[in-house]
């Protein structure tokens, strides 16, 4: 049966790479690198610039390659294996050397020599020499550092960092060991070596899911390490959490027999490493801030403690942010005051320490957070307040009787004086003795051996913070602006530029395993979200300012020399309404304002850009003032880039309406103006009325009177647009900001496991109550066979209905399923339970499967009654998936690359659709393109399209000739309901009844019900006493007039049972057609469009799908008109952000407090790319583009993994199977003859070909991480014009390329050297790896870009992508010398390596088609290199126009291939390809051509026409993005 399987070694690894810079060349200390720089790369680059041939000369390389460098492995051009060489034994010395002169950091901020470092961990230092030889009895202090160090540059690169370990489970415990007791070795750490070291355990509490990891780390944030609080604090804590009193004497209890029991004598708690290990890390953090970030009183800052710093809050936060390690550690920073002396200490209110106070600030809202840690309950805002007054209560009680001087605030009323201002205040009346009395002694807040305990300051802080009034989260983001000022946007510690490079910390919230609460989950994602949009708007302004050349004009104004397309100056912008404030808030209702500018510059494309705005639509308002005289390049250098571009204010704003120079409303959607009365806008003025952000607004008018700051609102004078697809944003965090100010009711059985907690199998259908105990599984199997395949584990019996054996057994089948299925359904591999038994001969017995065959009903007479059928032959893992999908719960399906993922998924609600008709399903996916395949393959299964609806921008690509959008599926209705009418009118006349029943839904009802169900009835009756008569039914049928237009007579008269069958047939067909028209009566009803689609969506669609996008936008629209659903699938849910997953399944009402989704159905592949976020920080390190999905796995939760292709040749699918459980093949491509012949014109179906430098160059970066390859492109253009000219068709060919710069260099070189000859043309696609995950071609050319460092394909998920995008052939072009040493690539490319490394063709095949076996290589020919494929191709071009020339003079080209066809006809098949090449040539490239294009001129000389050679390349270094595009629309992304 089905394998289901949960987290283990093998399904999760940190694999996400991005491209980070390498620190400074100048910086390294032993390398010597050549002082000239390539050409192409820019001085501002010079950091990136080491090249490959630079570290081979390295001596650090020199030394890997003499102790633990593994090299060869075939691969070699000859395809000989390079002999392997022995390396020396491990000497621990050399291990103290490389870490003293290479890893060892001697001043700065950054605790690593990065450079040397990448070096290290490239050659695989950890994985082969200090892994291997780690042993914990003699590992020294450089020996663990230095593995400290390669952990963390994994992390750092974010690729698997503790796979490697997997081989001795138990000496990575005690390395771990080692790593916590390295303190305690008598050598005193350096700051770097401290920061590294907490770098480490910041990386080793993020990885909670590794069981070899938590074991270990976990038990630092126990509640033995409360033996370290004080006893004020340890009191305090037992009385807030009684139940924990039986939870401590029993842990100590055991402790003290432990030491007993090794002989230890009296238990000393001080002593366990659990107990003082956090409180240490604390101690010493407290240390270095006090006294080493500005050393004696130096108000000079030391940067490495700086980095410490803000590194140990990010370390505290990560603990208080999650519920394992919060419980116990909260009291332990609340005890140090870690808060409060942060707030005090020097760095926080310095310019250097912003970053580290936004940190500070975090850890307060995380200490203070709404949650009761032991419960793990969110707090609701009425018990935070009640709590927050009981305890003002207690305190004022206290002061009442034990503090005279404080008996006024005693008396006072709580909200007078719970604020920070008036609390502080109050209490500075206290002398320094008797403030330490009240918090030391009398409230136990500190220990009173806590140095800090004698600074006033200090103990009013703490006060403060305990007491003072919090801001709830709901107050905290409802008073947020949804849209960026330009404060936040250039905030490099919340908004990171691009090139982050991940060795420092930032002001941002981490998507980690798990959540404390819903709301932290939604506020994590509203935070990133608004900030990566962001960062997106930024790039924007950065964009489009620039080009309106500011300056100062002679009235001292700002003018405009340039223009922009998606920026224009304002004519003139003034607020026209600012609403009063709502009841208990204090920002204005809404701020209303009108803008008016200008289009006449423009041209009428980008004009008609302008007119196209409407309702809804983001603008932003900028304030641009330059700098009177142009800053110096020092200056420039200098300032920030809103000083460079002049910008001084940013304002977000959304379109109320938009008018012409008439006044006339433009864009109407609100229905006030009707379609006919539409008119073109006119004049070039227009006028839009905006609505600003309110609480934005609230904030600049209390700047402006409570600080005298400028009127922002006064200065705007630019209008900036974006992109539509782009500018979403503003509706998606409102979705959020909603989410988190209703009850947010998620399913009771999902609510745990979403947060990250509980039983990771509690959501399982085996788990959930009101099962579907017997299945009607319709069309799923084919045959009796194929339902035997699917239940290997179980002895099939086949029943007829009335229980009897059945032996001849066809489809549908209904099973009931046995209770042990149900109990293998969640089982790993290694413990599923057995299901055979044994009879008394020792022979194994397979439990019965009970399947009941049964004859479905006739559907009625005419072709269009009969159902649709599925066709696909389910595996057995496949079947496993479709019966967890239609069972309630959570079911996770992991779809390998070609496993029929979206047939799984349509054949989900196939069934679900026929075994609970009344449920309405949601399908949620990533993009249109996989929402239109799934919307097809349904409508090819029987479920009738009036219960289909397709809502988004993505309908009209829908390939189909139905309209399923909410208007079309309305007229459908509409055009239905005539056509049912008048066969309503047809049947009245067939039964001699007026015909006027049929004149609407109704009377047609009621005419049902007295006339054609009536006479049902008393047919029915007639049968009953005349069932021996076999012409009963033809000569009694009360209907047959009306089905004389049958296709096929209906009754025979030759058998009553026969005939009844067909009676029943056409009464259920008169059944459905009187339901459609039931169903059709609400359309005839409501008479307006809205109220017709609003009905169609809530009530009439049994599946409705959008795109998660669509979902996030429309989501108080959907819950506005009621929208309701049961079940939820997802198709590509590893590609959907975390948030974008979540708010689907919150589109809907909850129904007396509880959730009505009872399905949720994930379909995925956590293996492939994650959803795309664009800024590296985000990315890397607060992990925002973790996808639900891929939580859920790394979690634990149970999955289905199907595990047979269908796409790909299996000697292809073995270059990215490895990475899949048992993925195998499916029969069809091992017996199909396509798969088993060779590709034509090539000696092997897939190769890595090694493309050396190109006139001496290898990758080149003209910008900042735009890569190219100049040689690769060359190279694979080449191939790509051999394959044309064999005569491959254009559209069977993709390249992928896996950087943007190389994309748009090989569409430079395409259009140059391709696209001018019709008979070659661009091939199907040219775009990146990344684009291109989901789609497929048969064959694929992939250039690899990099020959300086791996780059980001170390992305195992990346590499699965492009090695699986290929049906017949893959063709890699990289650097071999450089990718065959990557860890993580090695399966892949161990077996691209197993041959020659130079392109093997076999030139004597020149037509498209060989009969040439796949394995056999044919007469190879090696390809040197570029220069010798350019000589081929221009060889075979000059065959091309000797060909045509001949053609010019000895007649047309059609009489040239009939002659040349009656040849090939006269011999035999061995003998075809003896045509003559210049006739086979041309016939298979023009029989494959790119289309009709105007071909080249036949009176040019062929010298002429001669494709240039690539030696003779002048391609652009950066490509033009729409060089060739307007003329090839297949090549767009």
């Amino acid at each position: 049966m089905t394998k289901v399987y949960g987290t283990g070694t093998y399904d999760f690894k940190r694999h996400h790479v991005a491209e980070y810079p390498v620190d400074d060349i100048a910086a390294a200390q032993p390398i010597t690198l050549n002082k000239k720089l390539p050409d192409s790369i820019p001085i501002s680059n010079a950091p990136n610039s080491i090249t490959l041939s630079e570290i081979q000369r390295d001596h650090l390389t020199k030394i890997a390659a003499a102790n633990w460098l593994k090299t060869g492995g075939g691969g070699s051009s000859s395809g000989v294996d390079e002999p392997y060489h022995e390396k020396p034994a491990f000497d621990p010395e050399l291990v103290k050397d490389i870490y003293h002169t290479e890893l060892s950091v001697k001043g700065g901020r950054k605790p690593v020599p990065l450079q040397r470092v990448m070096i290290l961990e490239v050659s695989q230092y950890l994985e082969n020499y200090l892994w291997p030889n780690f042993d914990p009895e003699t590992a020294s202090f450089e020996h663990v550092m230095s593995m400290i160090l390669m952990v963390n540059e994994k992390f750092r690169e974010n690729v698997a960092a503790w796979i490697c370990f997997y081989d001795r489970k138990d000496v990575f415990k005690a390395f771990l060991e080692s790593v916590l007791r390295l303190k305690e070795q008598d050598r005193c750490l350096s700051i770097y070596e401290k920061t590294n070291y907490l770098v480490f355990m910041i990386n080793a509490f993020q990885s909670l899911e590794d069981e070899i990891v938590s074991g270990t780390v976990l038990k630092l944030a126990s509640l033995q390490g409360w033996h370290s609080l004080s006893y004020g604090r340890f009191q305090m804590e037992l009385c807030l959490n009684p139940e924990l009193i039986k939870k401590w004497k029993r842990m100590t209890k055991r402790d003290a027999k432990e030491a007993k029991k090794q002989g230890e004598g009296t238990f000393d708690p001080a002593k366990m490493l659990e107990v003082k290990f956090l409180r240490n890390l604390v101690l010493e953090f407290l240390e270095v801030l006090d006294s080493k970030v500005f050393p004696a009183n130096d108000m000079e800052d030391d940067a490495a403690c700086v980095l410490y710093c803000e590194r140990f809050m990010e370390f505290l936060i990560d603990l208080l942010s999650q519920l394992p390690t919060r419980r116990y550690l909260r009291p332990l920073v609340a005890d140090v005051a870690v808060v409060a002396k942060c707030h005090l200490s020097a760095l926080y209110t310095h310019e250097k320490g912003k970053l580290f106070s936004q940190l500070v600030d975090l850890l307060q809202f995380y200490e203070t957070f709404e949650i009761s840690d032991h419960e793990g309950t969110q707090l609701a805002d009425d018990e935070v307040l009640q709590s927050h007054y009981e305890r003002f209560q207690s305190f004022q009680l206290l002061a009442f009787k034990k503090i005279p001087k404080l008996r006024e605030m005693a008396l006072t009323n709580i909200g007078a004086i719970h604020k920070r201002a008036e609390l502080s205040k109050k209490l500075s009346a206290l002398s320094p003795e008797q403030l330490k009395d009240l918090v030391c002694f009398k409230l136990k807040l500190v220990s009173k051996d806590d140095s800090w305990s004698e600074r006033t300051d200090f103990l009013i802080e703490v006060m403060v913070s305990f007491f003072q009034k919090q801001q709830s989260q709901k107050e905290a983001i409802n008073a947020l602006p949804l849209y960026p000022n330009e404060q936040v946007m250039w905030d490099e510690s919340l908004v990171p530029s691009i090139n982050y490079s991940g060795e420092g910390c930032l002001a941002l919230p981490k998507l980690n395993l798990q959540f404390l609460t819903l709301h932290d989950y939604l506020l994590r994602n509203f935070n990133l979200f608004r900030l990566e949009s962001t960062y997106e708007i930024r790039e924007d302004i950065q964009e489009a300012v620039p080009h309106l050349l500011a300056y100062i004009n002679n009235e001292g104004e700002t003018a405009f020399r340039g223009w922009s397309r998606m920026a224009v100056p304002i004519k003139e912008f003034k607020i026209i309404e600012v609403k009063q404030p709502n009841i208990g808030e204090v920002k204005p209702a809404a701020v209303t304002a009108e803008i008016a500018f200008s289009i006449s510059s423009y041209r009428a494309h980008i004009r008609s850009e302008w007119d196209a705005l409407k309702e809804h639509d983001v603008l932003f308002l900028l304030c641009i003032c330059p700098s009177f005289e142009p800053l110096s390049l020092e200056e420039a250098a200098k300032a920030t880039v809103p000083q460079r571009l002049g910008l001084q204010y940013v304002r977000g704003c959304e379109i109320v309406e938009i008018r012409d120079e008439d006044g006339t409303l433009m864009n109407d959607s609100t229905g006030r103006i009707k379609r006919d009365e539409w008119k073109p806008p006119k004049g070039e003025l227009r006028t839009v009325t905006v609505a600003l952000d309110t609480a934005q607004y609230h904030m600049d008018v209390t700047d402006i009177a409570e600080k005298g700051t400028e009127d922002v609102y006064g200065g705007f004078n630019i209008l900036m647009r974006r992109k539509p697809k782009e500018n979403n944003f503003k509706a998606i965090l409102e979705s959020i900001r909603d989410l988190m100010n209703e009850t947010c009711i998620v399913p009771d059985w999902l609510h745990n496991i979403f947060l990250g907690y509980g039983n990771p199998s509690a959501a399982l259908w085996t788990k959930m109550p009101n099962l579907l105990e017997t299945v009607d599984f319709k069309d799923t199997f084919l045959d009796a066979d194929h339902l035997r395949e699917g239940f290997p584990d179980f002895q099939v019996s086949f029943v007829n209905t009335d229980g009897t054996e059945n032996l001849h057994p066809e489809p549908p089948f209904r099973i009931k399923l046995p209770k042990t299925l149900k109990s293998m359904a969640h089982a790993l591999p290694s413990d599923r339970p057995d299901v055979t038994s044994r009879n008394d001969a020792g022979a194994a017995v397979r439990e019965e499967l009970i399947v009941e065959a049964y004859n479905p009903p006739d559907p009625g007479p005419y072709p269009q009654d009969k159902p649709k059928q599925n066709s696909v032959r389910f595996t057995p893992t496949q079947i496993g998936a479709i019966i967890s999908g239609i069972q309630p719960g959570l079911t996770m399906v992991v779809g390998p690359p070609g496993t029929g993922k979206t047939d799984t998924a349509v054949q989900i609600l196939n069934v679900l659709y026929h075994n609970c008709p009344s449920q309405r399903t949601l399908i949620i996916t990533h993009s249109n393109q996989a929402l239109n395949d799934l919307f097809e393959k349904i409508m090819q299964r029987d479920v009738p399209a009036r219960y289909l609806l397709r809502l988004g921008q993505g309908e009209q690509e829908l390939a189909t000739d139905l309209d399923f959008s909410r208007q079309g599926r309305v007229n459908a209705m509409l055009v239905r309901r005539l056509e049912l009418l008048s066969e309503v009118e047809r049947l009245a006349r067939s039964l001699q009844l007026p015909e006027d029943v049929g004149y609407t839904c109704e009377t047609a009802g009621y005419f049902w019900l007295l006339h054609v169900y009536s006479r049902w009835e008393q047919f029915l009756f007639d049968c009953a006493d005349n069932k021996g008569k076999p012409t009963f039914v033809r000569d009694r049928f009360p209907f047959k007039e009306f089905f004389t237009n049958a296709p096929q007579p209906i009754f025979k008269g030759e058998s009553f049972a026969a005939d009844m069958h067909a009676a029943r047939g056409c009464f259920r067909h008169l059944k459905t057609m009187f339901q459609e028209l039931e169903e059709c009566r609400a359309f005839e009803l409501l008479k307006s469009t809205v109220d017709r689609s609003n009905y169609l969506m809530t009530k009439q669609a049994k599946i409705v799908a959008m795109t998660c996008t669509h979902a996030a936008l429309k989501r108080k629209d959907f819950l506005q008109v009621g929208f309701k659903y049961d079940n939820l699938l997802m198709e590509e849910s590893a590609q959907i952000l975390e948030i974008e997953t979540f708010i689907p399944m919150l589109l809907q009402r909850q129904e007396d407090g509880y959730a009505r989704l009872k399905r949720c159905i994930l379909i995925g592949d956590h293996h492939q790319l994650p959803p795309v976020v664009k800024n590296m920080a985000f990315q890397k390190y607060s992990h925002m583009d973790q996808s639900l999905f891929t939580r859920f796995v790394r979690l634990g939760i149970p999955y289905i993994e199907l595990n047979a292709q269908g796409r790909a040749r299996p000697s292809i699918a073995k270059l990215y199977n490895w990475r899949y459980r048992e993925l195998g093949d499916l029969p069809y491509v091992k017996e199909e003859g396509i798969f088993h012949r060779a590709n034509s014109g090539f000696s092997y179906d897939y190769q890595l070909v090694d493309v050396p430098d190109f006139h001496g160059r290898g990758e080149t970066a003209p910008s900042p991480w735009f890569y190219q390859n100049e040689g690769e492109a060359e190279y694979i253009v080449s191939v790509y014009i051999y394959m044309r000219l064999l005569g491959y068709p254009a559209n069977k060919i993709s390249i992928l390329t896996t950087y943007n710069g190389q994309k748009l260099l090989i569409r430079d070189v395409v259009s140059r050297r391709c696209v001018p000859y019709d008979f070659i043309g661009p091939p199907s696609k040219i775009t990146t790896v990344d684009k291109f995950q989901g789609q497929q071609n048969d064959f694929i050319l992939l250039s690899l870009v990099r020959t300086r460092f791996v780059g980001h394909l170390r992305d195992v998920r990346r590499l699965v992508v492009a090695m699986s995008r290929a049906r017949l052939g893959v063709y890699v072009f990289c650097r071999r010398s450089l990718f065959e040493q990557c860890y993580e690539l090695q399966p892949t490319f161990q077996l691209l390596l197993q041959r020659p490394v130079h392109l093997a063709l076999v030139l004597s095949e020149n037509t498209p088609f060989t009969y040439r076996h796949v394995d056999d290589t044919g007469p190879v020919y090696l390809v040197s290199g570029i220069e010798e494929m350019g000589n081929i191709v221009n060889t075979r071009m000059h065959q091309v126009y000797e060909a045509r020339m001949m053609r010019h003079q000895f007649g047309t080209y059609q009489e040239l291939d009939s002659a040349a066809m009656e040849t090939s006809m006269e011999q035999s098949p061995e003998n075809i390809k003896r045509v003559t090449d210049e006739t086979v040539i041309e016939r298979s490239v023009f029989q494959n051509g790119a289309g009709e294009v105007p071909h080249v001129s036949e009176s040019e000389e062929v010298a002429d026409m001669e494709i240039q050679l690539p030696c003779q390349s002048n391609s652009k270094e950066m490509g033009s993005d729409d060089s060739f595009e307007d003329g090839a629309s297949a090549m767009e992304d």
